[in-house]
């Protein structure tokens, strides 16, 4: 069963009861995200992801571990784009104790001076530690090329200049600014009582008042074509990228079943044919991702130099395909049974519903039932799917490229950029 309260500090409840359960997942989402950064405080929200982490007034950062140790507790965080979440999953007999840990960081975190200096040396490491893998290189680079001289296209982690440039000061006044209770969600799973829940957060509340989600721009529909980076790899990692729809759009069921087709399962279009029929790369992969206000689907994978020209023009050629033929009934029967099994597999677990309705009613304002979710998938036809795919297909495309190679080889390369 699952719940909703709007408290009276301006905090937004949702649970979901597993009477099956033995443990409870809590979890805080904050709506602002990297897209809500300045240039020159690019990283925050990752840096403050951090810095929650390293305690309170009354905690050390080593206390709360040590808490959470004693009672096999799981505690962690996450940056995005457009959303932050911090989360305990741990025994439900400790429901308590996640609450006090978790209002405690949120509402009161210290912030200090040289938490944030020996931060910022483990931040700086995460970014040189991206920029060794050039497959990660190759996806931070295709997001700037979607989404040129806009926040989404930069990357969540911040530059090593803005990194290097953060005070406490200015963390904090972005703290204030954006972790405030209207701009916040928290989501409990499992074996839990509601009321109680609300009560306790009520109980542990801080001083801030009001919030809301950060205002946002949307993207032109401006992309770069073309980046390559030139790296002495073994292999080039490649990623294609097309723009597509927001996380709103109706379309957003039938292009799940699209990237499953394409991409996204052993069965796929371009597993079978890049990987099982002629060995071209050992993984090859498609994802579909939605923002507030725009989306893209894009292709990865690594292969050979010598390789190169021929996948692309797999990938373009299948793209081609879909966006002429659309999907098989077959297809799309695989495509619905794999989203299916997904959704229902995801509930059995405390973390996975608590991800689950704590996104949904912090970026959609709401939560579907799982059943709505599953009929909302079996209603799509054909003619859905091929409608998504022509505009997928005929949607601008960006190539980006890590490798032994320079820009000027893939100039003529028409097939790679649509």
């Amino acid at each position: 069963m699952i719940r909703t309260d709007h408290l009276p500090s301006g905090l937004t409840l949702v649970t979901e009861e597993m009477v099956e359960a033995r443990s409870v997942c809590i979890g805080f989402w904050v709506g602002t995200g990297s897209r809500d950064e300045p240039d020159d405080l690019a990283g925050a929200s990752h840096f403050l992801e951090h810095l929650l982490f390293k305690g309170t007034d009354d905690r050390s950062a080593s206390a709360i571990a040590e808490a959470v140790d004693e009672v096999g507790g799981d505690f962690n965080a996450f940056t995005t784009k457009e959303y932050t979440s911090f989360y305990i999953r741990m025994l439900a007999e400790h429901v308590d104790l996640g609450l006090d840990i978790l209002s405690d960081i949120m509402w009161r975190p210290a912030l200090r001076g040289d938490d944030l200096d020996a931060e910022r040396q483990v931040i700086l490491d995460e970014i040189l530690m991206h920029a060794d893998e050039p497959a990660d290189e190759a996806a931070e680079q295709s997001s700037a090329l979607l989404f040129p001289d806009h926040p989404l296209g930069g990357e969540v982690l911040g530059t090593e200049s803005s990194v290097a440039a953060m005070t406490p000061e200015r963390i904090r006044a972005f703290f204030e600014s954006h972790y405030l209770p209207g701009n916040m969600v928290v989501a409990v799973a499992g074996d839990l009582d509601h009321d109680t829940v609300a009560s306790g957060l009520s109980t542990r509340f801080g001083a801030a008042v009001g919030g809301a989600t950060p205002p946002r721009a949307a993207p032109s529909t401006r992309v770069d074509p073309l980046r390559v980076t030139r790296r002495s790899t073994e292999q080039a990692h490649v990623v294609l990228a097309a723009r597509s729809v927001d996380r709103n759009h109706p379309s957003r069921y039938a292009l799940a079943v699209l990237n499953h087709v394409l991409g996204g399962g052993l069965s796929s279009r371009l597993f079978q044919e890049i990987r099982e029929r002629r060995g071209l790369a050992y993984s090859v992969w498609s994802e579909r991702v939605a923002y507030h206000d725009a989306g893209f689907l894009s292709v990865g994978l690594g292969t050979g130099p010598e390789h190169v020209a021929e996948v692309l023009r797999i990938v373009t050629d299948e793209l081609g395909a879909l966006g002429t033929d659309g999907v098989t009934e077959r297809e799309l029967a695989i495509a619905k049974g794999n989203l299916r099994a997904e959704t229902l597999l995801a509930c059995e677990d405390s973390g996975a519903r608590m991800s689950r309705i704590g996104a949904g009613m912090l970026l959609h304002g709401e939560v579907l039932t799982v059943d709505e979710v599953l009929a909302r998938v079996e209603a799509l036809t054909l003619e859905d799917v091929h409608a998504a795919a022509r505009e997928l297909a005929a949607a601008p495309r960006t190539l980006s490229v890590v490798g032994p190679f320079d820009e000027s080889e893939f100039d003529a390369t028409a097939l790679s950029l649509g």
